[in-house]
C-alpha cells in the first residue's frame, strides 16, 4: 500500500540522489551503486520506485553543485526526476587540517613513491592535527555548505520546477582517522536547519537514526560509514520523508 501512495499519475516516484560515500559504503567498504542494501535503493524499493545515484568519496555540498553544473549524466536524469535527494553536508563538517586542494592534490604527486609517502604522512598527521586544532578548519564552512545547497535548489527549480527536494542533517562519526573529533558538526546543523526553514526543504534527521549505531561501532570499522542496520533505517526513513513531500504533487509524464 505504501508504494501505491507515492505513485504519481503515470509512474512510480523517481529519485536522484547526490551524495558522498555514505550512500555507497557498506560495512566492509564501497559497493556498486545498484547494491540493493544501500540506503538509496532501500528507499526506492520502499516507494516502489527507482533511484539514480551520483556520488563520490568525500563529496561536500560543493561537489554536489559541481555535479549538477558539470556532469552531463546528471543533466540527462533531471527531466526524469521527481525527487532530488541532497545527501551531502556530512563530509563538510569533518576536520580538514590541510586545505582541500592540497589534500586532493596528493593523488597527482609523482613519482609513485613520493605520492605513497605523502599519503602515509597525511594519514599520520590528520588525527594529530584534528585534535590539536580542535576540529577546525572544517572541509567546508557552514555558510558555504548552505550557499552551494541553495544554489543547487535554485538551479534545479529553474530547469525543472516540478522536482521536489529533500536534504539531510550531518551524520556523526567516531573515526580514528579524525581522532573522534567532530566539533564542527553542531554549527553545520544549525546552518542547515536555518536554511531549510527559509527554503521549505525538508531534512532527514540522520544522527537520530544512526547515532547509536555509529558510536557503538556496529557499522564499518572505520567509524565513519554505516552497517546494513543503519542503511535500512535511513532508507526507510527517507522513504517516509519522500512520501510526505510527493503526495499531492502531480507526476511528470513518462519520457
Amino acid at each position: 500500500m505504501a508504494a501505491v501512495v507515492v505513485q504519481r499519475r503515470n509512474h512510480p516516484v523517481r529519485l536522484l540522489v547526490l551524495g558522498d560515500s555514505l550512500t555507497f559504503h557498506g560495512p566492509r567498504g564501497p559497493l556498486p551503486a545498484d547494491h540493493p542494501r544501500l540506503w538509496p535503493n532501500v528507499c526506492a524499493a520502499a516507494l516502489g520506485g527507482r533511484a539514480e545515484l551520483a556520488a563520490g568519496f568525500g563529496w561536500t555540498a560543493r561537489d554536489a553543485w559541481w555535479a549538477l553544473t558539470g556532469d552531463p549524466r546528471v543533466w540527462s536524469l533531471l527531466p526524469r526526476t521527481d525527487v532530488l535527494v541532497l545527501a551531502v553536508g556530512h563530509m563538510d563538517t569533518l576536520p580538514s587540517p590541510l586545505p582541500t586542494f592540497w589534500r586532493q592534490g596528493l593523488r597527482y604527486l609523482r613519482p609513485d613513491r613520493v605520492r605513497r609517502r605523502a599519503r602515509a604522512a597525511y594519514r599520520v598527521l590528520q588525527p594529530v592535527l584534528a585534535r590539536l586544532l580542535g576540529g577546525y578548519p572544517v572541509a567546508l564552512p557552514p555558510h558555504l555548505t548552505v550557499r552551494y545547497l541553495d544554489d543547487s535548489v535554485r538551479a534545479v527549480h529553474a530547469l525543472e520546477p516540478g522536482i521536489r527536494v529533500v536534504g539531510m542533517t550531518p551524520s556523526v562519526h567516531s573515526a580514528p582517522a579524525y581522532a573522534g573529533v567532530h566539533t564542527g558538526r553542531a554549527a553545520a546543523e544549525r546552518a542547515l536547519r536555518g536554511w531549510a526553514g527559509r527554503t521549505g526543504v525538508p531534512l532527514l534527521d540522520v544522527p537520530a537514526l544512526v547515532g547509536e549505531h555509529v558510536r557503538s561501532r556496529r557499522g564499518n570499522p572505520d567509524g565513519m560509514h554505516w552497517g546494513w542496520e543503519a542503511h535500512e533505517l535511513v532508507g526507510n526513513a527517507m522513504a517516509e520523508l519522500v512520501r510526505a513531500v510527493a503526495v499531492g504533487h502531480p507526476g511528470r509524464p513518462e519520457t
